[in-house]
Protein backbone atom coordinates (compact mmCIF):
# COMPACT_ATOMS: atom_id res chain seq x y z
CA UNK A 1 0.00 0.00 0.00
CA UNK A 2 1.36 3.45 -0.98
CA UNK A 3 1.43 6.27 1.48
CA UNK A 4 0.60 9.74 0.31
CA UNK A 5 2.91 12.46 1.61
CA UNK A 6 1.33 15.36 -0.28
CA UNK A 7 -0.11 16.91 2.88
CA UNK A 8 3.30 17.05 4.56
CA UNK A 9 4.97 18.55 1.48
CA UNK A 10 2.16 21.09 1.11
CA UNK A 11 2.60 22.07 4.77
CA UNK A 12 6.36 22.56 4.24
CA UNK A 13 5.71 24.63 1.13
CA UNK A 14 3.29 26.88 3.03
CA UNK A 15 5.81 27.23 5.85
CA UNK A 16 8.59 28.32 3.47
CA UNK A 17 6.24 30.60 1.54
CA UNK A 18 5.13 32.28 4.78
CA UNK A 19 8.79 32.66 5.81
CA UNK A 20 9.72 34.13 2.41
CA UNK A 21 6.78 36.58 2.50
CA UNK A 22 7.80 37.69 5.99
CA UNK A 23 11.36 38.39 4.86
CA UNK A 24 10.13 40.18 1.75
CA UNK A 25 7.75 42.33 3.80
CA UNK A 26 10.52 43.25 6.25
CA UNK A 27 12.86 44.20 3.40
CA UNK A 28 10.19 46.32 1.72
CA UNK A 29 9.41 48.06 5.01
CA UNK A 30 13.09 48.75 5.58
CA UNK A 31 13.55 49.97 2.03
CA UNK A 32 10.48 52.18 1.77
CA UNK A 33 9.07 53.52 5.01
CA UNK A 34 12.23 54.55 6.80
CA UNK A 35 13.70 56.53 3.95
CA UNK A 36 16.58 54.35 2.82
CA UNK A 37 17.27 55.16 -0.81
CA UNK A 38 19.98 54.32 -3.31
CA UNK A 39 22.00 57.43 -3.97
CA UNK A 40 22.06 58.94 -7.45
CA UNK A 41 25.68 59.98 -6.84
CA UNK A 42 26.92 56.50 -6.02
CA UNK A 43 29.63 54.63 -7.89
CA UNK A 44 27.89 51.28 -8.44
CA UNK A 45 24.11 51.27 -7.92
CA UNK A 46 24.45 53.82 -5.06
CA UNK A 47 23.84 51.33 -2.25
CA UNK A 48 26.86 52.21 -0.09
CA UNK A 49 26.34 55.97 -0.41
CA UNK A 50 22.62 55.61 0.31
CA UNK A 51 23.26 53.55 3.45
CA UNK A 52 26.02 55.92 4.56
CA UNK A 53 23.72 58.94 4.15
CA UNK A 54 20.90 57.22 6.03
CA UNK A 55 23.04 56.12 8.97
CA UNK A 56 25.15 59.32 8.90
CA UNK A 57 28.33 57.33 8.35
CA UNK A 58 31.36 58.02 6.18
CA UNK A 59 30.82 56.58 2.71
CA UNK A 60 34.57 55.96 2.36
CA UNK A 61 34.65 53.65 5.40
CA UNK A 62 31.44 51.88 4.39
CA UNK A 63 32.93 51.16 0.97
CA UNK A 64 36.16 49.88 2.56
CA UNK A 65 34.16 47.59 4.89
CA UNK A 66 32.11 46.33 1.93
CA UNK A 67 35.24 45.71 -0.15
CA UNK A 68 36.98 43.84 2.71
CA UNK A 69 33.89 41.70 3.30
CA UNK A 70 33.68 41.06 -0.44
CA UNK A 71 37.32 39.93 -0.58
CA UNK A 72 37.17 37.69 2.49
CA UNK A 73 33.77 36.08 1.93
CA UNK A 74 33.84 35.85 -1.83
CA UNK A 75 31.22 36.95 -4.31
CA UNK A 76 28.34 34.81 -3.08
CA UNK A 77 27.29 36.40 0.22
CA UNK A 78 28.30 40.05 -0.08
CA UNK A 79 28.14 40.49 -3.85
CA UNK A 80 24.73 38.89 -4.19
CA UNK A 81 23.34 40.80 -1.19
CA UNK A 82 24.69 44.05 -2.66
CA UNK A 83 23.03 43.38 -6.03
CA UNK A 84 19.75 42.38 -4.35
CA UNK A 85 19.87 45.56 -2.25
CA UNK A 86 20.49 47.55 -5.43
CA UNK A 87 17.39 46.00 -7.00
CA UNK A 88 15.09 46.25 -3.97
CA UNK A 89 15.96 49.65 -2.49
CA UNK A 90 14.28 52.55 -4.28
CA UNK A 91 16.25 55.24 -6.06
CA UNK A 92 16.67 58.53 -4.24
CA UNK A 93 14.17 61.17 -5.43
CA UNK A 94 15.60 63.68 -7.92
CA UNK A 95 14.23 66.63 -5.95
CA UNK A 96 13.44 66.82 -2.24
CA UNK A 97 9.84 66.33 -1.17
CA UNK A 98 7.87 69.48 -0.39
CA UNK A 99 5.16 67.78 1.62
CA UNK A 100 3.50 64.48 2.43
CA UNK A 101 1.63 64.38 -0.91
CA UNK A 102 4.93 64.39 -2.82
CA UNK A 103 6.20 61.52 -0.67
CA UNK A 104 2.95 59.59 -1.26
CA UNK A 105 3.10 60.12 -5.03
CA UNK A 106 6.75 59.03 -5.17
CA UNK A 107 5.96 55.88 -3.19
CA UNK A 108 2.99 55.18 -5.47
CA UNK A 109 5.14 55.66 -8.56
CA UNK A 110 7.95 53.43 -7.35
CA UNK A 111 5.53 50.68 -6.28
CA UNK A 112 3.20 50.81 -9.27
CA UNK A 113 3.96 53.02 -12.21
CA UNK A 114 0.65 52.12 -13.84
CA UNK A 115 -1.40 53.47 -10.94
CA UNK A 116 0.71 56.65 -10.84
CA UNK A 117 0.17 57.14 -14.57
CA UNK A 118 -3.57 56.59 -14.16
CA UNK A 119 -3.61 59.22 -11.40
CA UNK A 120 -1.80 61.73 -13.64
CA UNK A 121 -4.12 60.97 -16.57
CA UNK A 122 -7.20 61.55 -14.38
CA UNK A 123 -5.79 64.85 -13.17
CA UNK A 124 -5.11 66.05 -16.73
CA UNK A 125 -8.56 64.93 -17.91
CA UNK A 126 -10.09 66.94 -15.06
CA UNK A 127 -8.04 69.99 -16.05
CA UNK A 128 -8.99 69.55 -19.71
CA UNK A 129 -12.68 69.30 -18.79
CA UNK A 130 -12.47 72.52 -16.75
CA UNK A 131 -10.74 74.35 -19.61
CA UNK A 132 -13.42 73.16 -22.05
CA UNK A 133 -16.14 74.50 -19.73
CA UNK A 134 -14.37 77.86 -19.55
CA UNK A 135 -14.02 77.97 -23.35
CA UNK A 136 -17.67 77.10 -23.77
CA UNK A 137 -18.69 79.87 -21.37
CA UNK A 138 -16.48 82.50 -23.00
CA UNK A 139 -17.50 81.60 -26.57
CA UNK A 140 -21.21 81.30 -25.86
CA UNK A 141 -23.69 83.84 -27.24
CA UNK A 142 -24.59 84.94 -23.72
CA UNK A 143 -21.08 86.23 -23.17
CA UNK A 144 -20.84 89.61 -24.89
CA UNK A 145 -17.56 91.38 -25.45
CA UNK A 146 -19.04 94.77 -26.28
Amino acid sequence: MKRHYGHRQNHKFKKYKRHYNGIRDRLETLASSKGIYRSRRGIFMGVCRGLAEYFNFSVFWLRIITLVLFLFTGFWPVGVMYIIAGLIVKMEPATPFRDEKDQEFYDTYTHSRQSALQKIKRKFKDIERRIQRMEHTVTSKEFDWE
